[in-house]
């Protein structure tokens, strides 16, 4: 995918435009590493391409940054700054014989003392085994390689790949970054954009940190040629919205449930209500966003509030009965009141401790006064014996023992003071010492 002030693959390109029709993003294309917005943690004095390029010498690379962050740019002009032949392939648009060709190229390239950068947009489109083949190029020498991903490379690289190069991140550029930028086209146009304070601010909202997408309105805008400075709405009539950067598959979605999550868990309703709405507006499914929502009120909050895993499962029956999007209020009653509602991970912890222990002691048996005893063989033998019917005994409870004998009994659940567990704390510390009066507990 083409990304902030792109280049073409070479200067001499014949489908290069001239430079009074080209579009403003390639007109604005930055000319040095100095010019490049929004990236002065990598591309500055004190970063790691200025240092690398301070040095003179580049180590392979991937950068990975949201679309329209400068990615090919930096590229292009890291060769240009060490003096390095520039190549740049799309694994979209390239296969083996594409790289082949390349590597053969820049091996003949290298005999004549001329090394290249090779540029690969889109690198995690290529398989595991088209990423294996750069290995010994690299490893070599023959090649510089510098490749450019929207996707966590955790995922989509290889290790060994990664291994060879240092992952450089790229910033969504921020609002003084877009500013920059929009500042610069006004130059360019010779001329201030019609625009007031908020459509301004509204503009570059909208862009939701792509710069290049944020060009592109503005050139819409200065092709309009309005007769007049535009409001906020004038702009959302004129203009589309950026869509945002959401795979339901990839780093994205995992992020934002995850932010969810712990927005839930940390007892803020207003922060869990915009992630959620970041998921729904984006697309996600809305019974996947609540089938998370329903786990986290069995995970935290539990006993704390029982009421919590009813809301979420009468949310999802309304949902299923309403559909999109009058059910989607359902799923917001749900994460409002779990956001709301006091925590406790004690069962969560419980299971946890519960499901080792039983994998530890394998098959004991449970005592023989809690043991099921069907037939009049089973009693004779003594299973059943002893068993004390607590609805019979005071307070409906007998204290009796149910661990196995070789067992000593184990604390699983431990409520906190926070809700309805207060109270349940509070009836088994009753419990355990009634237990102890009666001489049944250690």
């Amino acid at each position: 995918m083409a990304d902030l002030f792109a280049d073409p693959e070479t200067p001499s390109s014949p489908s290069q435009p001239a430079e009074d029709s080209a579009p403003l993003a390639e007109r604005l294309r930055p000319r040095s590493l100095e010019e490049v917005i929004g990236q002065d943690h990598l591309t500055g004095p004190e970063g790691a391409i200025g240092r690398m390029v301070a040095a003179g010498k580049l180590s392979s690379m991937i950068l990975w940054g949201p679309p329209g962050t400068g990615k090919t740019t930096i590229a292009r002009l890291l060769a240009d700054a060490v003096g390095l032949r520039f190549v740049a392939i799309s694994a979209v648009f390239s296969g083996v014989a594409d790289l082949k060709k390349a590597f053969a190229e820049a091996r003949k390239m290298a005999s004549a003392g001329k090394h290249t950068l090779l540029f690969v947009d889109e690198i995690h489109r290529f398989n595991r085994a088209q990423q294996d083949g750069f290995l010994p190029y690299v490893e070599d020498g023959t090649v510089t390689l510098v490749g450019a991903t929207t996707e966590n490379p955790s995922f989509e690289l290889n290790a060994a790949l990664l291994s060879r190069c240092q992952v450089l991140l790229l910033n969504r550029l921020d609002e003084a970054a877009l500013g920059q930028l929009l500042s610069r086209a006004e130059v360019e146009a010779g001329a201030d954009l019609p625009l007031t304070d908020a459509a301004r601010m509204a503009l570059v909202g909208s862009a939701d940190g792509d710069g290049r997408f944020l060009l592109n309105q503005v050139e819409t805008i200065y092709n309009i040629a309005p007769d007049r400075q535009l409001e906020p709405e004038d702009l959302r009539k004129l203009l589309h919205r950026r869509v945002a950067v959401y795979d339901k598959d990839r780093e994205g979605h995992y992020n934002l449930i995850s932010a969810l999550h712990k927005s839930l868990r940390g007892s803020d309703p207003q922060a869990a209500l915009y992630y959620l709405a970041r998921m729904l507006v984006a697309g996600e499914e809305p019974l996947y966003v609540l089938r998370r929502i329903v786990r986290f009120a069995s995970e935290d909050i539990g006993l704390a509030d029982p009421n919590a895993l009813v809301q979420c499962l009468a949310a999802k029956d309304a949902y299923d009965f309403l559909g999109s999007p009058e059910g989607e209020l359902a799923i917001v009653q749900a994460c409002l009141y779990c956001a709301a509602a006091p925590k406790s991970n004690a069962a969560y912890r419980a299971q946890k401790q519960a499901w080792r222990t039983a994998k530890e002691t394998g098959s004991l048996m449970p005592p023989m006064n809690i043991v099921n005893a069907p037939t009049k063989l089973m009693k004779d033998i003594g299973y059943g014996a002893g068993y004390e019917y607590d609805h019979d005994a005071e307070g409906g409870f007998s204290g009796a023992n149910y661990w196995p004998e070789e067992m000593t009994p184990q604390r699983f659940y431990e409520p906190t003071d926070r809700g309805v567990e207060r109270k349940i704390a509070e009836r088994l510390a009753a419990w355990d010492q009634q237990r102890r009066r009666q001489g049944k507990t250690d």
